[in-house]
């Protein structure tokens, strides 16, 4: 099997945000194996750069030689390029290879900080750009070299033709910089235009924005795909990188490239102990006289739940099988609503808590909970605010929130209410994960039991036509 490679030529941020930090981020997210040569050190954070040290020409040109004789490169990206003589050091050693160069021309960073230097202009534009595959700069570094004064779409599609008559394939200009609600970046290639438009994203946390975008080209170009392809995933995984970005620092925080594949890690482990929790609750004896006339739901969200599509659920809920409880379906995201708003709301609050189950009222389960020593609390819904009852989905999170406060901020194990019109009491049993809260009701139903306020049928089998009725 042919492991992509892919080599990045560029600064090193010691912030993290940006530079060969952000670069290879990139690659390992988009299954590429990523290689570094690095050309300056710079000391900066998300507010300001403070130093810069070049590294030596000969070391630069030994981390490329060495990498490509060994190893070898499907493409290749270049960053900061801080001086004339290291580009023209880049450039030499790059004309050697046969493998797609993609070249950000980084001439500021996001602080404001220099880090092209005048006299490199000349050489980036006379001896690099010309044998670039792809060039990736943003409405301000286009304006620089193509000369055209960019405020609007017809002016992007100028400069990218402009540019392109120093002799590289593709131009992709930028819209970032561009004001309006969407963002739209123009690739020209072989003689046409072609548009990718999103919608603008609110976000003070976009360091390192445009490495990754021409990391994320270089990656794709040498996973094999076409310049159009790799434009149109390289948007698309930039767009989810200043989703996820990060709010560190005083100044502009890091997108973050790693992610969505750090999300989608943790939906898996979700789905893996929801499974688990529910295997576990159908070989329970206990858990099905506990089901509600409505029946139940056991949900748990993901570490970065923000929404019901995040928290995992049983579709068509839990039911009370013969002497059982079934789960109508695998578990799956986006399948419930109430539980998995009680759960949001907890997380609020403490992000360790992402996991409840609610089971029918009944006074001896609130006095098996008390001898246990757990916390409990509750709300009443004949005392929800005539607001809350008309904002759609309004109720759970504000019962929730009083339970809380009721309970001094804390999350309680038990929360529960008694009701209102046309509305079942309830009882929600909290956890830091399924297995934990099904493990919960166990030891709940297992108390109650214990004093003689609960029936288990442990035969676990179908009743006979008599027990039928």
């Amino acid at each position: 099997m042919k492991i992509p490679r892919a080599l990045t030529i560029a600064g090193s941020d010691s912030g993290g945000g940006a530079g060969i930090q952000a670069d290879l981020k990139t690659f390992a997210a988009l299954g590429v194996h990523g290689m570094s040569a690095i050309t300056s050190i710079t000391a900066q954070n998300t507010v300001e750069v403070t130093m810069i040290h070049d590294v030596p020409i000969e070391m630069i040109r030994e981390q490329i030689r060495v990498t490509v004789r060994d190893i070898g490169v499907d493409a290749v990206k270049t960053g900061m390029l801080h001086t004339e003589e290291i580009v023209k050091a880049v450039a030499s050693e790059l004309g050697k290879l046969n493998a797609p160069i993609v070249v950000d021309p980084v001439m500021i960073a996001k602080s404001g900080a220099p880090l092209l230097e005048k006299e490199a202009m000349k050489a980036l534009m006379e001896d690099l750009i010309p044998m670039a595959y792809v060039l990736t700069p943003n409405a301000r570094e286009a304006e620089a070299l193509s000369g055209v004064k960019i405020k609007d779409l017809s002016s992007q599609k100028q400069a990218a033709k402009k540019i392109s008559e120093c002799g590289v394939k593709a131009v992709v200009v930028k819209g970032g910089h561009i004001s309006g609600s969407k963002v739209i970046d123009v690739l020209y290639y072989d003689g046409e235009f072609k548009l990718y438009e999103s919608k603008r994203i609110q976000s003070r946390n976009t360091h390192g924005t445009g490495c990754v975008f021409a990391s994320a080209i270089a990656a794709e170009l040498a996973k094999g795909s076409n310049v159009f392809e790799a434009v149109r995933a390289a948007k698309s995984f930039v767009e989810d990188a200043i989703r996820n970005g990060l709010p560190i620092g005083e100044g502009h925080g890091p997108v973050n490239p790693t992610g969505k594949v750090i999300k989608n890690a943790d939906r898996f482990n979700v789905l893996k102990t929801m499974r688990d929790a529910v295997e576990r609750l159908e070989r329970s004896e206990l858990i099905a006289g506990a089901i509600p006339e409505c029946q139940s739901n056991l949900v748990m969200a993901c570490e970065f739940a923000d929404d019901v599509e995040d928290v995992a659920a049983i579709p068509g809920r839990i039911v009370k099988l013969w002497n059982r409880a079934k789960a109508s379906a695998s578990p799956w995201f986006g399948a419930s609503s109430h539980v998995a708003r009680a759960v949001l709301k907890t997380m609020t609050y403490d992000r360790k808590i992402r996991s409840a189950i609610n089971i029918k009222f009944d006074q001896a389960f609130i006095e098996a909970a008390e001898r246990l020593g757990w916390r409990i609390s509750f709300y009443d819904r004949k005392m929800e605010p005539a607001e809350v009852k008309e904002l759609e989905g309004g109720t759970i999170p504000w019962g929730i929130e009083s339970a809380i406060k009721r309970a001094g901020g804390k999350i309680p194990d038990v929360i529960y209410h008694k009701g209102d019109w046309g509305k079942e009491p309830m009882i929600l049993i909290f956890g830091r994960d399924a297995v934990e809260v099904v493990g919960k009701v166990e030891r709940l139903l297992s108390e109650t039991a214990r004093s003689g306020c609960y029936e288990v049928d442990r035969k676990g089998r179908r009743p006979s036509r008599e027990e039928r009725g």
